[in-house]
């Protein structure tokens, strides 16, 4: 039996009421219900509002106003506060970012995650597991972003001497391309000395997996927050992380600078970049790269690939090309899957 078919007008008026549903209301505030502007940083943004601490510490309700594109964590805007304090305030604009951590999102294209960071924490633990493709996706991220990686390996503790030798030869490895690897353990706290000096003064996001213990280690260095940071076990069924933390938000260390938390992810997309964005963040292939037969080689089935030798001669890691070459079919599925461009 045939479908029925909307007549033109019919199909007329459904575009019309659709239309204007997507138009938004025009903003009407009242200029005398608010101070004057004044500066202050985004702590946490929640939907349609946002927490914005002045430059006394204190911390306000806001809303944003629909002229401004996104609002993020770590954002320094110019906001006016409300007189009735139990009314939301505004923020009217904000300044431009020095830096900020994106990823690509179906339905709002290049998503910042946060913004004005100075160093991107990637947080890793043997448990739920080792992910050195989530870690050479964030290195990835941060060559795109020009933020400096310092790579965390969570949860030594867990490791017994011969698990941390085999660790060992693939963070060794990192170090060697001058990345700055740490050992951490918040139950004995190893290492923590040394991961506090290096937030010294610097606004930093701990980003990674759910379950690698970022919520256990903002404990540790705000422990007066230990009612408001859950802690999540690893799930017994599945073996993953929980989720612990819902919303991406600022504090300030004691010693001086800043930390962001963020929500664990499974996986940092990043189908927004080109090829040859992703190859920056693998710079030990460039040396390899003229010994390619083609110049436009896949570095995977072309012959006489200069990568491919490299890697079998123990030049370059075996594992950080599959890395490479994973990322890239990553993105080739979800971009034909989609038919999205995200430039």
């Amino acid at each position: 039996m045939a479908k029925n078919r909307l007549s033109k007008v019919q199909q007329r008026r459904v575009e019309e009421k659709h239309n204007k549903k997507l138009v938004k209301p025009e903003e009407h505030y009242d200029d005398g219900a608010f101070s004057a502007p004044q500066d202050g940083v985004v702590i946490s943004r929640y939907g349609k509002v946002a927490d914005v601490e002045n430059q006394q510490g204190q911390i306000f309700r806001c809303n944003i106003r629909r002229t401004l594109s996104s609002i993020v964590t770590g954002d320094k805007v110019i906001w006016r506060q409300n007189i009735d304090p139990l009314v939301n305030s505004i923020i009217e604009a904000v300044h431009p970012r020095h830096s900020e951590l994106v990823r690509p999102d179906f339905y709002d294209g290049i998503k910042p995650v946060a913004a004005n960071i100075d160093q991107i924490m990637i947080i890793s633990a043997v448990l739920p597991e080792l992910s050195l493709n989530i870690i050479d996706r964030y290195l990835v991220a941060c060559a795109a972003t020009d933020i400096d990686p310092v790579i965390v390996l969570n949860k030594v503790d867990l490791l017994d001497s011969q698990h941390l030798a085999e660790l060992t030869s693939y963070l060794d490895y990192y170090r060697q391309l001058n990345y700055r690897v740490l050992l951490l353990s918040c139950k004995n706290e190893q290492g923590l000395d040394e991961f506090k000096h290096t937030l010294q003064n610097k606004t930093s996001i701990l980003v990674g997996q759910s379950g690698v213990g970022k919520s256990s280690i903002i404990h540790q260095l705000l422990p007066e927050l230990s009612a408001q940071v859950n802690v999540g076990d690893i799930s017994e069924m599945s073996g993953l992380g929980q989720h612990t933390t819902t919303s991406t938000r600022l504090y300030h260390l004691p010693s001086g600078g800043n930390i962001i938390d963020s929500p664990g992810i499974r996986e940092f997309g990043l189908w927004h970049l080109e090829p040859e964005q992703v190859m920056q963040g693998y710079p030990e292939f460039y040396d390899y790269l003229a010994d390619c037969q083609f110049r436009d080689c896949n570095h995977l089935t072309d012959r006489n690939c200069g990568l491919q030798k490299a890697a079998k001669s123990g030049n370059i890691a075996s594992w950080r090309l599959d890395n490479y070459h994973k990322i890239l079919q990553t993105m080739r599925e979800v971009k034909a899957k989609t038919n999205k461009s995200f430039k």
